[in-house]
């Protein structure tokens, strides 16, 4: 083999390099494991929440010591920004994406215009968006046109208004308009990621990742190790608009409550009060049961509708009306905005804004406020004007955040506080429609544009709040409309079952090639191994991130490459057996080999490319590990090898390919499989009819990913019965599903309630109700925070959590819909170029839906009883795209040595040559599929509770695969090329 002295070069610089690059990972996980010890030393389990004091223990010691040198090349934080990535399956932490909302930024192009024709646009866009997966912007545009009735897009009052006074003219036609708006919510979408991408930076995670995804306002958020979902969620949606109103004082409107209250009570039809009222009064006994002290306010008949929920008054002349329990904000911000009772108040008052304050410490009251508002709502001063933020602290030592304005804002600033101190009234701090603090001016104006905002905030709270308020304000709402939450200690758990069944793979895959070929089976294994080491040290040169099926990628790759060598080893045996001397078989075997490798290879990699264009998280991580796996076996089996045996055979050694007990094995069979081809067909086509009728009357257990919902992962002390749990859940969610999930103290429950509803109210709603129906099963004095969230040794409670929104769940069935009908179209293709022979591409794919069809069957017919999860989704999908490529691996390999007997023996039989070349790769095919199955079964035993349905799909694929290489997918061509030449003759 030439050129041996330069790949030998190649891949010790390559091996040396990966072995640099994966340094970092030791280094930083060694670092990591005495801070671990240090913070258990240092906190013993008598204090409270001792496991969360150990995480803040073990976070301060690594930031004392992130800048020492180490090992005088790198230091922990430097090792930290460049070790192995490991997704949320592998490490724990959150994964979120959001939606920005395009009806946003277009109101406020539109300087929020009344204008009834846009704003029927907007209500149709959004009744368009539920049945389609374009971008909202199109939604909006067809939409327009449909209901413009003359109206254009660049009139007045939609987009040809002060804003856009630069871009937009009265003369523009539509089209034209439509360009400027579509470039003005791209910038608008961009502006967010780079708001979002600041919050972030200062959140203090390591490795976070944030991505835009398309054009449709979707960004997606990684943040691995980040525990507290509560913070993480009010980081992420918080617009961070913070506005300075004016506001009434109590005495001036405490008339106007009575009166409304007296109104409200002459309402004898019941069907004129609010939906949220009927809710109120549905609920009212439960919360009587719950809370007896609580009754006036909450009285199913209560006498006055406001009067009789007010729990508390501010003091007389302060901007707080009133203060109420939280749970009736809502009801009675509701009443005081009815048109009827808003006609209760003076003419001078029209405009007034009613608005909640946070709760009050350790206390489920809020205040209720007045703010002077305006015929535009706009606020007279805006977080615009912000320029820094910092946290700080007020005068009691209570955490606060304090800001600095610009010259603009120093002025509005200055003529507000001077005037709030001439009429001794308030300036309420308005921050996304809360009010934090009102406070009074005792002073004076206040000059040179510097403010505080206290209000009851937490550490955590008053530093997120000056990060976002210094990083800026969203240009619209987010919603997180899909999230994926895993607990440290999960992942910690899935780190230790990927690396068991990944060394338990190994063993065998390097103990059979020993067994099977001898010592050119043990140079196979120093190239397996150091293919190993290349895939990882490339996943960490290139900032890739390593999931669990990632590592199930790298075990796969672990079978591709003992493919490789199981085809080169198999012809060199061949070519040993025509009487050729050993060099001359080897370098034969290997050239012969050369093209089936590369046919088998490329295929796989064309459904792996397919599955990392349309797959996400985890299943784009297995999707990467899959193709950086591919071209590594490539270079190590066909390079690698090749040095190694060419090495020992010019030193005069013997370079064995078979052992006694596999000399001659699967050689010299003559098996007629084309004569049980009829056999076959009737066999999968029963397999076939079985498979469709029971998707047809059965179906598939499809997950949050292709319905929507919202699934947890939750684990509990001691064995639970999930049919009782289910029940319970039932009755509180309306539906819901419990199921045993590995062991038996583990439960995977899943529910629909309120999924196509938004907003961090509606998952604490959910997380409270579940928490409270799960209490009586929960270890004694477990609190709802540590239920919720969690430390690195978290045993019970919330361990994962999946939301998937209706929205999006429609969007990866189609693009999981896409991803497998775009691999068959390319294999197709890729096998007419290849053979340039239709009936070729035929066969191939005629074996790839049988494969698919009878895996989908196998999955709906078993997953009601089979002992762990079966659900359908994105994980599934890419299991199927796996089996495809794996499928066509094996097809491809037989076509190829048809190919080869077709053009040396050009007498035989068309029958006789197919036959030939069937059992001709017998061996390599029983060889390959064996190790394979051996190493996914160990993946399947020791890898995992979440991966085990994956690894299930994948198992049947290889069989069903194997079988289908030989009888589907060539009696298929033979067929129909057999038909061809009868009709040609």
């Amino acid at each position: 083999m030439q050129n041996n002295s330069l790949i030998r070069v190649f891949g010790l610089l390559f091996a040396l390099v990966s072995i640099y690059q994966l340094s970092f990972t030791f280094i930083a996980s060694n670092v990591e494991k005495q801070a671990d010890a240090y913070a258990e030393l240092s906190v013993s389990e008598d204090v409270p929440d001792y496991l969360e004091v150990r995480d803040q223990r073990a976070a301060a010691y690594l930031d004392s010591i992130g800048n020492n040198s180490l090992y005088g090349f790198t230091t922990y934080n430097d090792a930290k920004d460049k070790e192995l990535n490991k997704g949320l399956d592998l490490k724990g932490g959150i994964n979120v994406i959001l939606q920005i909302s395009i009806r946003d930024i277009l109101s406020g192009l539109a300087e929020n215009t009344r204008n009834p024709i846009f704003n029927k646009a907007l209500d149709e866009a959004d009744l368009l968006q539920k049945s389609t997966d374009e971008p909202y912007i199109e939604s909006f545009f067809k939409a327009f046109d449909a209901v413009k009735s003359g109206e254009k897009l660049a009139s007045p009052d939609i987009f040809a208004n002060r804003t856009l006074s630069d871009e937009i003219n009265f003369e523009m036609t539509d089209q034209e308009t439509q360009v400027v708006i579509r470039r003005k919510i791209d910038e608008s979408i961009v502006s967010a990621f780079e708001v979002l991408r600041k919050r972030i930076d200062k959140f203090g995670v390591t490795q976070p990742n944030i991505q835009r995804l398309g054009t449709s306002g979707r960004i997606l958020v990684e943040l691995p190790g980040a525990k507290d979902v509560e913070r993480v969620q009010n980081l992420l949606q918080s617009t961070a608009q913070l506005e300075f109103w004016e506001t009434y004082k109590n005495d001036e409107l405490i008339n106007f409550l009575i009166e409304a209250n007296e109104f409200l009570k002459t309402k004898e039809d019941d069907s004129t009060l609010t939906l949220d009222e009927k809710k109120d009064d549905a609920s009212a006994i439960d919360d009587l049961l719950a809370d007896v002290s609580a009754q006036d306010s909450i009285s199913l008949s209560a006498s006055n509708p406001i009067l009789d929920r007010i729990v508390g008054q501010g003091f007389q002349g302060g901007p707080v009306l009133a203060q109420f329990a939280s749970r009736d904000s809502e009801l009675i911000l509701d009443y005081l905005n009815q048109p009827e009772v808003r006609k209760l108040l003076p003419s001078q008052y029209r405009y007034i804004r009613f608005a909640w304050g946070k709760p009050l410490t350790n206390s489920d009251v809020v205040e209720l406020y007045a703010l002077k508002s305006n015929r535009d709502n706009q606020a007279p001063l805006s977080g615009g004007v912000v320029v820094d933020a910092l946290q700080t602290y007020d005068q009691v030592g209570n955490a606060a955040v304090s800001m600095q304005m610009d010259s603009r804002g120093a002025r509005i600033w200055e003529a507000m506080t001077g005037k709030a101190y001439k009429e001794a009234s308030n300036i309420a701090i308005v921050l996304d429609n809360i009010v934090y603090s009102a406070p009074g001016v005792s002073s004076g104006a206040i000059a040179g544009g510097r403010s505080e905002i206290t209000g009851n905030f937490t550490l955590n709270e008053a530093i997120d709040l000056a990060n976002v308020l210094r990083a800026g304000k969203l240009p619209a709402s987010a919603e997180i409309i899909q999230s994926e939450i895993v607990g440290p200690s999960l992942g910690q758990e899935a780190i230790e079952a990927g690396v068991y069944s990944f060394i338990i793979a190994l063993l065998f895959v390097l103990g059979w090639m020993i067994f099977y070929y001898g010592s050119s089976g043990f140079y196979a294994d120093i190239a397996l191994i150091l293919n190993i080491l290349l895939i990882f040290g490339i996943l960490a040169g290139l900032g890739a991130v390593l999931t669990l099926p990632g590592i199930a990628g790298i075990v796969l790759t672990i079978g591709i490459s003992v493919d490789a060598n199981v085809l080169i080893f198999e012809r060199v045996r061949e070519e040993l057996g025509k009487g050729k001397g050993i060099r001359k078989a080897i370098a034969d075997g290997f050239n012969n080999a050369l093209s089936s490798i590369l046919d088998a290879n490329i295929t796989t990699g064309l459904t792996a490319l397919i599955l990392f264009i349309f797959g996400t998280g985890p299943i784009k991580g297995f999707a990467t590990t899959l193709l950086i796996g591919i071209g590594t076996s490539l270079f190590t089996a066909i390079f690698i090898t090749r040095i190694l045996v060419d090495a020992r055979n010019e030193k005069g050694k013997d370079v064995s390919f078979s052992t006694k007990a596999t000399k001659g094995l699967l050689s010299n069979i003559s098996i007629s499989f084309l004569q049980r081809r009829k056999v076959a067909y009737i066999i999968s086509s029963i397999l076939i009819v079985i498979s469709l009728a029971s998707l047809t009357f059965q179906g598939l257990n499809q997950g949050v990913d292709f319905v929507g919902g919202r699934s947890y992962t939750v684990r509990f002390e001691q064995p639970v019965n999930p049919t009782e749990i289910g029940s319970i859940l039932s009755n509180e969610f309306g539906s819901a599903e419990a199921k045993t999930y590995g062991e038996e103290n583990q439960l995977k429950i899943t529910t629909k309630y309120k999924v196509d509803v938004e907003g961090i109210e509606v998952d604490e709603e959910i997380q409270n109700k579940l928490f409270a129906a799960l209490q009586p099963y929960l270890p004694d004095g477990m609190t709802y925070d540590s239920f919720i969230n969690g430390s690195s040794q978290k045993e019970i409670g919330i361990m994962s959590s999946i939301k998937v929104g209706p929205t999006i769940a429609d969007d990866i069935k189609n693009n999981s819909f896409l991803a497998v009908i775009g691999s068959l179209i390319v294999v197709f293709l890729y096998i007419l170029l290849r053979f340039q022979k239709w009936q070729f591409s035929l066969g191939a794919v005629a074996a790839v839906f049988h494969d698919v069809l009878i895996v989908l069957g196998i999955f709906s017919i078993t997953y009601t009883f089979m002992p762990f999860s079966m659900e359908i989704n994105q994980a599934f999908i890419a299991a199927i795209l796996t089996v495809i490529g794996y499928s066509l691996n094996d097809t491809v390999v037989v076509f190829d040595r048809i190919r080869e007997f077709l053009a040396e023996h050009t007498k035989w039989e068309f029958d006789t040559t197919v036959d030939a070349a069937l059992n001709s790769t017998l061996s390599r095919t029983l060889n390959t599929s064996l190790t394979t199955l051996i190493v996914l079964l160990a993946i399947f035993i020791f890898g995992g509770e979440s991966i085990r349905g994956f690894m299930f799909a994948l198992i049947i694929g290889v069989l069903v695969g194997t079988y289908s290489s030989v009888f589907i997918a060539t009696p298929v061509m033979f067929d129909t090329q057999r038909k061809k030449a009868i009709e040609k003759e």
